[in-house]
Parts: structure tokens; sequence; C-alpha cells
């Protein structure tokens, strides 16, 4: 009997360093994919996919870029899909974080492979032409990945009032599981950052190269998306897709005009709730899987985080967790290769 799987895709800061080479250790036989991805790329002026992934060694201020990013991510995590063991694997939905949205929407079927592309390079190209604000990332769990009492309502307080000081625009970007992703202008991030305790010598943490993605200030750049990305991209989705607001879009019954607004509106310029996404997805869909598409494994403990504060399945915090996936894994990251191979073709 097929395993049922709910698919998760990656967002924007999964391809690092250990990451470099990815699409080609993984996906030798992808040819032609890779092969439209290039062609795509080439015909613009940009530089490959294949070079960026096959580069000697690897540089952060050119794959962490907007426009190489996102398609370096897109192809990784999409040739990770059609990989799948559909013998295996019965794919009953599919969400995603952040960028990972358009990803989720080609996976679905809602955009083709091309389409896909198209979507992901022209907005990662479009944020990185305006660079629009920065995020930082921030967490309000324990070691164990339990809520701190009170943590969370501190730090939100806390961006209200920045929010509110002259010249400070700041707001939540992602919620992530047990960490939030702040966004906003140069000096709202800096108020922010010198008023947050300082945790672990690494939060508040700047993420290099993202601009104020999910908020307000993103609004120009949704606008030229809509200008540059017709609704006629858009068809039916074949899987059913979890949006960042926990809302399930099913094939056959997709309302497209409203799938695109979404996409290139609510999507660019308000919080992108990838906590509820996952925990919706287990809701409605009982996977026995989530599969976390890479590049990279740094998603999965945020998926853990968002079913640990629902309690999912009796999962009380980080050490059962660890516990649950060493016994028989339910969160399996592709990115991992003992991992995927309990769901790769």
């Amino acid at each position: 009997m097929k395993k049922t799987a709910v698919v998760v895709c990656p967002g924007r800061g999964t391809y690092n360093k250990p990451e470099l080479g990815y699409l080609g250790r993984q996906h030798p036989d992808k040819t032609g994919f890779v092969s439209m991805l290039d062609a795509y790329r080439t015909e613009r002026g940009q530089t490959p996919i294949s070079a960026l992934d096959g580069a000697e060694r690897y540089s952060i201020s050119t794959c962490s870029r907007g426009d190489n990013a996102s398609p370096l991510i897109y192809g990784c995590a999409y040739a990770d899909f059609r990989s799948l063991n559909r013998e295996t694997i019965d794919v009953v939905a599919v969400a995603g974080n952040s960028m990972g949205w358009y990803i989720a929407l080609a996976c679905a079927g809602a955009l083709s492979a091309e389409n896909g592309m198209h979507v992901v390079n022209t907005m990662g190209t479009l944020m990185q032409e305006s660079l629009i604000g920065g995020q930082t990332v921030y967490p309000f769990v324990d070691g164990n990945w339990r809520e701190i009492a009170g943590r969370r309502d501190e730090i939100l307080a806390l961006v209200t009032q920045i929010e509110g000081r002259a010249g400070c625009s700041l707001y939540v970007s992602i919620e992530l599981g047990g960490m939030f992703v702040f966004a906003g202008n140069d000096a709202g991030l800096k108020a922010l950052e010198a008023e947050l305790p300082r945790l672990d010598d690494r939060f508040p943490m700047r993420l290099a190269n993202h601009a104020a993605f999910h908020t307000p200030l993103q609004e120009p750049i949704a606008q030229k998306g809509r200008e540059a990305l017709p609704e006629t991209l858009f068809g039916q989705p074949d899987i059913a897709l979890v949006d960042g607001r926990g809302r399930v879009w099913y094939p056959q019954a997709t309302d497209l005009s409203a799938l695109w607004d979404y996409t290139l509106g609510h999507q660019v310029t308000c919080t992108y709730d990838f906590t509820r996404a996952v925990q919706a997805s287990v809701k409605e869909f009982a996977p026995d899987y989530l599969i976390v598409l890479g590049p990279g494994n740094t998603l999965g403990g945020a998926v853990a985080q968002s079913l640990i504060a629902i309690d999912w399945d009796g999962l009380g915090g980080k050490s059962d967790f660890i516990e649950r996936q060493a016994q028989s894994p339910f969160v399996v990251s592709m990115g991992m290769d003992n991992q995927r191979a309990l769901v790769s073709g």
C-alpha cells in the first residue's frame, strides 16, 4: 500500500556552502529539465543554473542573490519532487515556505515546469533589483522546542512599539515554527536587533541578501509581478495546495483569478504563516510523511516545531521528535541521504 505524503517546498536561504553541487550530485539524469532552466537563463543574459551549481567554490555574494538563489533552489527542489517514487508515495498535498509557494505551485501542477521557472526567476530578479529592506530571525522557543511562556507576546509587543516610531518600519515576515522572521527597513531592524536579548551568540540574525519579504514594503514588487506574470500562466492544480494562511486550494475547484491574486498580492505583501501551513496540512490530510524537498535540511526543524506547538501525535518537544524520527521518520528531508532513500525512486 502506498504511503501518503504532504510535500513541503523550501524557500530562500536553503542553498548554502554544503549544498554546492546538489543539483548535479542528486540529479545527474535530469538533463532535459536542467537544460530548460539553463536555456531560460541564457536567453535573459543570466548565469545558467548548472554553472551556479557547478562552481568550484561557494560564493555567498553570488548564490544568495535573489536572481540566482531563487531559480537555483527551484531547480533543486523541483527535481527532487520529480524523483519521488510514485509507486510507493501518494502525494496528497503540497505546501511551501515563502518563495517555496512558487515551487509548490509547479509541483502541484498549477504552473508548468517552465512557467514555474518563469515565476520564480521573475520574482527573484525583481526582488534583487530593488532589494527593499531586510530580514532578521529570532526564536521564541526553548532548547526542547517548546514555546517559552510569555516570550512570543513580549517580542510582538516590542515589534509594535518599534513600528510606531518615526522612520521605523517593522513587521512579522514569516511565522517559521519556533522562530519569527522579521522584516522592515534598516532603521526598524536595527532598533529590533539592539533591543532583543542576544541568544546563543547567533540571534538576532540578519539574513544576507534578503529583502523585506511578505510586508507592505513589497507592494511595488507585487505590482511589477502582476504586470509581468499574467493569470494565463496558471491552471487547475492536480494536487491540493496549502498556502501561507493555511488555506487549501483543491484540484478542479480552484478559482484561478483568486490564486493569481493571492500569489502576486497577499503572498508578497502580508505575513507568510508557514507554521499554520504545516499544521493545516497534517490536520486536513493526516499524511504518513511530511516530505521536505532539498536543497539543505534547515526547514526540518521549523516543520517539527510547528507540529510540537499543537502536540501533533503526542510530540511534546525536540526529544520526542528525535526519538520518533529514529524509530520511524515522519518528517523526511530529501537533503539528507539516509532519509532521501525512503521516498526517492
